[in-house]
């Protein structure tokens, strides 16, 4: 092939290579393929920082102090918004809900549904998504402001490990009062779901509260909290790898706040679905 021959097949391969990164077609590949690259990447470096997180905590490496703060702002802080999500779901589903069930004679089971209704699933989501809204999103914007303005690199040059001071307290408290929280919003839909359904239809509490016993057990409490510990935890740990990992800036902190926000939903309504078939399957 001579100097010309050559030179014409590289600019006609030049062009043409030009022209497939032009189409829609490339254009949709190439982005799935950043997509499944960030994925992979984002989900290793969470897997990554709780093999950290349970080395640390099995060797008792723990900020007893920045436990305690991150506890009362996990739990305490995050209490009201938590509640007003609960009690307002139960009083959208009562409201449907009891006045169909009184019309078909089901109303002597009005409290049994609404019970099992939100301890084993409005409960410990609701909270979930009240807590990835409130406390999720903090954390990770205060992680990734830490970041951009070097502050987790002047925590490392004082030889100080950032899992330990940074990640553990807050995962810790997080699976440490989630299922207090839980408990605490469950209770307070129960007793949403009574009042509405009295206000609504001639339902008494006595006829509510006597069928709320009769579909929960042991079981349904047991799963509630271990589920509710899972998403704690997971909401922490994601939070703060996303936050770790922020970079760009201002711009990159909201990235990374949105970014923490959207796997801590995805993850949550994913744990819940393996609790609900390995459990009630």
């Amino acid at each position: 092939m001579t100097y010309c021959n050559y030179f014409r097949y590289n600019k006609a391969m030049g062009a043409f290579q030009k022209y497939i990164k032009q189409s829609a077609t490339y254009k949709i590949f190439s982005s799935v393929g950043h997509i499944l690259e960030d994925f992979l990447d984002t989900l290793g470096k969470i897997t990554l920082k709780g093999l950290q997180f349970i080395k640390a905590v099995l060797t008792f490496q723990i900020e007893w102090k920045e436990l305690i703060e991150q506890c009362n702002r996990f739990g305490v802080s995050s209490l009201p918004i938590t509640l007003s999500i609960v009690g307002m779901t139960s009083i959208i589903v009562a409201s449907q809900v009891a006045n169909e069930m009184v019309k078909q004679g089901g109303g002597h089971f009005v409290g049994l549904l609404m019970t099992i209704l939100i301890v084993r699933e409005v409960g410990a989501i609701m909270s979930g998504f009240a807590i990835i809204s409130m406390i999720g999103s903090s954390m990770a914007s205060e992680l990734a402001t830490m970041r951009v303005t070097e502050q987790i690199d002047a925590i490392k040059v004082l030889k100080v490990n950032p899992v330990e001071y940074l990640f553990v307290p807050r995962i810790l408290s997080g699976i440490l009062m989630m299922p207090i929280i839980v408990i605490i919003a469950s209770v307070f839909g129960v007793l949403t779901g009574a009042v509405t359904t009295a206000l609504t239809t001639d339902l008494g509490y006595r006829a509510y509260f006597d069928s709320a016993w009769l579909g929960i057990y042991m079981k349904d409490l047991g799963v509630s909290l271990l589920k509710s510990m899972v998403f704690g935890g997971s909401i922490a740990l994601i939070s703060c790898v996303c936050g770790y990992y922020a970079s760009g800036g201002a711009k990159g902190v909201g990235l990374a706040t949105t970014k923490a926000v959207v796997w801590s939903f995805v993850a949550i309504v994913i744990w819940d679905m393996i609790f609900a078939i390995i459990f009630f399957f």
